[in-house]
């Protein structure tokens, strides 16, 4: 396993390219935890906390396919770069003003997610220039899930040092000054400013005009529910079963879980058609959240969380050959960029939704949620399967100036957006 993932990481720019990737994101993986703490040291509620990170996710989820569209017409250091700067610019007001007046800290929170640099999407169009066989670029994109996984668990940890060692403040800002040096470590690398995106067909749907990339969010946006209601439920449990420590080890097993299924994913090569795995894996997913509601003590229940974790980073890996293969030509860096944002609104909308039920019905209706979400996607993956596969079956890597998996018998990688 080590092998394959060196071989990746030994692949000239690789290493620099991912490391930037996640040290860039850290502000965006940080965010809802360092408002929240920012505001209670400024005496707010934790209902203006909770209002505050939710104009920064909502700015967040808008920002991420425009400024995708606006990488894949512009190329990435004309918009990444900018865009950290802005997106830093405006936490700084934030931390520097505080939450009075309230106009202004919204606008700042508003200014911040919406702005955020579509890194994650960018690092997924860069990877088939930098890695030229099509097995790699499938490592790659399980090691990216992975890394993902373990910057969002290191991420809140960074905070609360951050925040005990000097104040909140210093957090925010300490954090975003960081994300720009990320973002500048990957646009200033020789593949990120020679990478050019293919011509692409003038569509105000841009990256949405494929109809099997519709359907994969669709999928998606239910797997990020069934993730976004296990962060809820997991609270309500933990309330009666040894409070914030049990909560951090449930997460902390999600996120064990994900790294261990995604590492092991990654250094096999697999046959047959993406999409028909795909099912398999989110089958198996929904299948492992069930356990959850025999909701046992402590150790038990974070054993079932690491279980339920295993197939998420598998799945997400799986999706990304998928995005690359139904992206409209010139659209890679958008396509990718909605998957993160279709994500990122399941998750939110499961956070939503998992907490009604709670009251209801108390943790074990709550941990029925991802079960029932996790089905859906299945569902949705089953009845769009004729649109998932029409791109065709057994993909290369090509090696022509452009990829065109709408009207190519052959899906293939998306060369055309190399440099």
């Amino acid at each position: 396993m080590a092998a394959g993932y060196g071989e990746i990481l030994r692949a000239r720019h690789a290493a620099r390219l991912l490391v930037g990737t996640l040290v860039g994101r850290l502000p965006n993986a940080t965010a809802a935890i360092a408002v929240v703490l920012f505001v209670r040291a400024e005496g707010g509620t934790y209902s203006l906390a909770g209002v505050l990170a939710a104009v920064y996710g909502v700015a967040n989820a808008v920002g991420q396919p425009l400024l995708g569209r606006l990488v894949d017409l512009y190329g990435q250091p004309r918009v990444q770069l900018p865009a950290a700067l802005v997106s830093a610019l405006g936490m700084a007001v934030f931390a520097f003003s505080g939450t009075d007046p309230l106009p202004v800290a919204s606008a700042a929170m508003a200014v911040a997610g919406l702005f955020t640099p579509p890194l994650e999407g960018g690092l997924r169009a860069l990877w088939p220039s930098v890695l030229r066989k099509e097995d790699q670029v499938h490592t790659a994109y399980a090691m990216d899930a992975v890394a993902q996984e373990v910057m969002f668990t290191v991420g809140p940890l960074l905070v609360t040092l951050c925040v005990s060692l000097w104040s909140a403040q210093a957090a925010l800002l300490v954090l975003n000054v960081v994300g720009v040096l990320g973002a500048l470590c990957v646009v200033v690398s020789p593949p990120s400013r020679a990478w050019r995106s293919a011509p692409r067909e003038a569509h105000w749907l841009g990256a949405l005009r494929s109809s099997g990339l519709v359907a994969l969010l669709g999928a998606f946006l239910f797997v990020g529910v069934a993730l976004g209601s296990i962060t809820v439920a997991a609270v309500s449990y933990a309330d009666g079963h040894g409070g914030d420590v049990v909560y951090g080890w449930l997460m902390a097993g999600i996120g064990l879980g994900a790294l261990v299924g995604g590492s092991v994913y990654g250094v096999r090569q697999w046959s047959g058609a993406p999409e028909v795995r795909l099912r398999v894996l989110v089958a198996l997913l929904a299948v492992c959240y069930l356990p959850l509601t025999l909701v046992p003590g402590p150790v038990a229940m974070t054993a079932l969380t690491t279980l339920a974790g295993v197939f998420l980073a598998p799945c997400i890996a799986c999706a990304f050959v998928l995005v690359d293969r139904h992206a409209p030509v010139g659209t890679v860096t958008e396509a990718f960029s909605w998957l993160v944002t279709t994500f990122t609104v399941g998750a939110s909308v499961g956070t939503g939704l998992a907490g009604p039920v709670v009251e209801w019905g108390g943790a074990v209706w709550g941990f029925a949620v991802p079960g029932a979400a996790g089905a859906a996607a299945l569902v949705v993956l089953l009845a769009t399967g004729r649109v998932l596969a029409a791109t065709g079956k057994g993909a290369v890597v090509a090696v022509s100036s452009e990829n065109d998996p709408n009207r190519a018998v052959e899906p293939r990688f998306s060369s055309g957006d190399r440099a």
